[in-house]
Formats: C-alpha cells, sequence, structure tokens
C-alpha cells in the first residue's frame, strides 16, 4: 500500500513539476516577444527621427530668403538643396490617416509623408501614430511667424504595429532642431 501512495505522490510532484517547466517556458517565450517587439519599437522611432533630423536641419541650406513655406502643427514645408545638387528642393512633411497603413495590424499608425518637389516617397509606417511640429523663435517661446521661427520642435508618437499581450505599446520622441540656415 505504501507503495502506491509513493508511486501517486512521485507522479504528483513529476506533474507539479512538469506544469511548472511548461509554465517558465511559455513565460520565457512571451517575455523574449516583448523585448523584441520593445526593441523594433525603438529602432523604428530611431528611424523616423533621424530621417526628420536629417531633413530639418538642412532647412534654408542653399536658399536665400524666406525658406519656410508652411509651419503648421501637422504639416511643415520649406526650401532647401536636400540633396545638395545645386537646385532648391521644395520638400513637405506630413502625416496621412490611419487608413493608409493598411499593411500592419495596428489600426492607429499612419504613414510619414515626405514630398520632394511634389514627388510623394510612401514609406513604411513604422508604427508611427501622431506627429507634431512647433516653431520657437529666439527666446524658445512658441510662435506662429514663419520669419521670427529659429527652432523646429519635433514630436513623435510610435506604437508597435503588432499587439503584446493585446496592447499596442508605445514611445515618444521629442527633439529640438536649430537650422542653421534660418
Amino acid at each position: 500500500m505504501s507503495t502506491i501512495f509513493d508511486i501517486i505522490g512521485s507522479t504528483l510532484i513529476a506533474g507539479v513539476f512538469l506544469l511548472l517547466m511548461i509554465n517558465l517556458s511559455t513565460y520565457s517565450t512571451q517575455s523574449k516577444a516583448a523585448s523584441d517587439s520593445e526593441l523594433i519599437l525603438i529602432n523604428n522611432a530611431k528611424t523616423l527621427a533621424d530621417i526628420l533630423n536629417s531633413d530639418l536641419r538642412k532647412v534654408g541650406f542653399k536658399y536665400t530668403g524666406t525658406s519656410i513655406l508652411t509651419a503648421e502643427p501637422k504639416k511643415f514645408s520649406f526650401f532647401s538643396d536636400i540633396d545638395n545638387n545645386g537646385s532648391t528642393d521644395a520638400v513637405t512633411y506630413t502625416l496621412s490617416d490611419s487608413l493608409k497603413a493598411d499593411g500592419t495590424p495596428n489600426p492607429r499608425d499612419k504613414i510619414l509623408y515626405r514630398i520632394v518637389n511634389g514627388d510623394t516617397s510612401k514609406g513604411p509606417s513604422l508604427g508611427l501614430v501622431d506627429l507634431k511640429f512647433s516653431y520657437l523663435n529666439q527666446l524658445g517661446q512658441t510662435t506662429n511667424t514663419i520669419s521670427e521661427i529659429t527652432y523646429i520642435k519635433t514630436e513623435l508618437w510610435v506604437e508597435t504595429t503588432e499587439t503584446v499581450d493585446g496592447t499596442y505599446p508605445f514611445t515618444y520622441w521629442e527633439m529640438t532642431i536649430n537650422p542653421r540656415n534660418l
């Protein structure tokens, strides 16, 4: 009789141990997926910030006159020799609506349009859900007067394109740029 209790007891202990191992494996897999999603999220935000940073530093490059065309919260247009080929380019940044980014399961992500001389470069969404431009004068105060703009503040809200535990983790990226040619 004690042998049967020993077998039943060892079977129960083995079962609990097996369940713990399965639970640990599941947790490890979920943690890895969440970590990978966060790494992709940060890389996507950095890619978007690098693109904007590169172009916004060139506002007015090799252009005389008023280089800013449009300075709105969701749209920024300017003149610059963006590709350093000797000809002036008109560059516009604007954000699409969420219906344009149909290649991802995230219903809130949008596409950042970079329009150079009327040619729209539609890139991937990269999880961008919102973009806001603010314009500052020499004293760092917000201004809407194009001739007073010295700094361009850009705010990016980026979410993962895939869900992680039923949600879309997000990050916020902010940068203030002082184009040399303003």
